[in-house]
């Protein structure tokens, strides 16, 4: 099950109290103070870990408690550091302060941060000692634990984002391309939660594909699934607006594509200006090549595309144009590379 939301509670270790004692041995009736220090709480640790892709775990776990340190003990014995709590989380994920609302952090894969900080051990009556005062009976207590409330937001961290309306085949598109095993039926909504996938070109070439669920009018404004899932396209270098050849609603696919870009400019400028291919599907359904290439010229036509500006035509179910696909994503996503190609290119050719 997908996740991408969960409130849990963390809370550190409280730092272990300092010891009072003092050194009894023989000959030395009257020795001097040894009680040694507490040890330091456990802290709670937020962890982006690139092999957790789900918050699923928190929704059975809402209490995180590091351990508390030990007491100090006599012979200056210093007490046991309590162990860190380290919750693991998907990168991307955005750590909210419940009460608050404060932003705490955007984790990345690798990235580690201290929510919670552990108490400070206390210091036992051997650090109390002087010259003029030799016999400290006060030691230090532990530092306070700290409690907080958090709120884990899961944003997908992907290159390509599929969008489109309900059934526009985005996940038929995604299990052709990659390994992944989406649900697939002829009904809208079968997708209900954003699906990751890795399309490999060739050895040294991969792609991480997003399926994000159908949007439809009003999304931007919560209506269908909504702001639930905008937000993983957020995180998306390029987005393909997959297109039904012959849409379920009985619309022109060029209404569908203007309908679904409006609903992109008004959740997020940003997200409306992100790199774009424009990709017909679904054209199995049309046996004839020449009706084909006239459906592509016509959504040209409607929606003023410019010369530099491509439709892909594809068909996921059957694969037709996914490697074109996936060549022309990789082109739009290292330009530079492609750049470095045909310098590499030329200076052999010459």
């Amino acid at each position: 099950m997908f996740v991408d939301r969960a409130i849990i509670r963390v809370r550190s270790g409280k730092g272990g109290d300092g010891h009072v004692s003092f050194r009894r041995a023989k000959y030395e009736p009257k020795g001097g103070p040894n009680g040694g220090d507490g040890g330091d709480g456990g802290s709670v640790i937020l962890f982006g870990d690139h092999n957790v892709n789900t918050l699923y775990t928190f929704r059975g776990q809402f209490h995180w408690e590091a351990q508390e340190g030990e007491p100090g003990r006599y012979k200056q014995q210093h007490g046991a550091n309590g162990a860190d709590c380290i919750i693991r989380v998907p990168p991307g994920t955005l750590v909210y302060d419940e009460t608050s609302g404060e932003l705490i952090s955007d984790l990345e894969a690798g990235q580690s941060i201290v929510v919670a900080p552990g108490g400070r051990g206390g210091f036992g009556n051997e650090h109390f000692k002087t010259s003029t005062f030799q016999t400290p009976l006060n030691a230090q207590p532990g530092g306070a634990s700290v409690e907080r409330t958090l709120r884990l937001e899961l944003k997908l961290i992907a290159d390509v984002g599929f969008v489109g309306m309900p059934n526009a085949g985005k996940s038929t598109l995604l299990a052709a391309l990659t390994r992944a095993t989406p649900k697939i039926a002829n009904y809208p909504f079968t997708t209900l939660s954003p699906q990751l996938g890795i399309a490999e070109i060739d050895a040294n070439r991969r792609i991480v594909l997003a399926d994000i669920p159908g949007l439809i009018e009003g999304a931007s404004s919560g209506a269908g699934l909504g702001h639930d899932f905008l937000r993983h396209i957020e995180r998306t270098r390029v987005l393909v607006h997959l297109l039904d050849v012959v849409p379920d609603n009985g619309r022109d696919p060029a209404e569908n594509y203007l309908s679904i870009r409006a609903e992109l400019a008004g959740y997020s400028t940003a997200l409306a200006e992100k790199p774009e291919i424009v990709a017909l599907n679904k054209l199995d359904l049309i046996p004839d090549e020449s009706e084909r290439a006239e459906r592509v010229k016509k959504l040209r036509a409607k929606l003023k595309l410019g010369r530099d500006t491509e439709v892909l035509a594809l068909s996921g179910a059957a694969r037709i144009g996914t490697t074109d696909l996936l060549e022309k994503l990789w082109r739009v996503l290292h330009p530079r590379g492609l750049e470095r190609e045909e310098k590499w290119a030329g200076t052999q050719s010459a």
